[in-house]
């Protein structure tokens, strides 16, 4: 449990990131960190199915939240590649 609470707050910590950034340059850095964050839900995803049970509700919600970022930093990059 403390492997997927240690994915789920590098991923958000790489949203962070992004969001409070300075000007991005490249859309690329945007389109890695998504990667990243659909690297993480897929961790997730093994962990859950391997142990077999709910932690408390707290799989299920950090799964939500790295989605939200997924579905947010694809805005974000497409955004970003339009602005160019």
């Amino acid at each position: 449990m403390k492997k997927i609470i240690a994915i789920a707050a590098l991923a958000l910590a790489f949203v962070a990131g992004a969001a409070f950034a300075d000007r991005v340059r490249d859309w690329r850095d945007l389109d890695a960190v998504h990667t990243q964050v659909a690297e993480a839900i897929h961790a997730l995803e093994r962990a859950r199915a391997a142990n077999h049970y709910d932690m408390e509700g707290h799989g299920v919600k950090a799964e939500q939240h790295l989605r939200a970022a997924e579905r947010e930093l694809n805005l974000a990059v497409e955004s970003a590649r339009r602005a160019r």
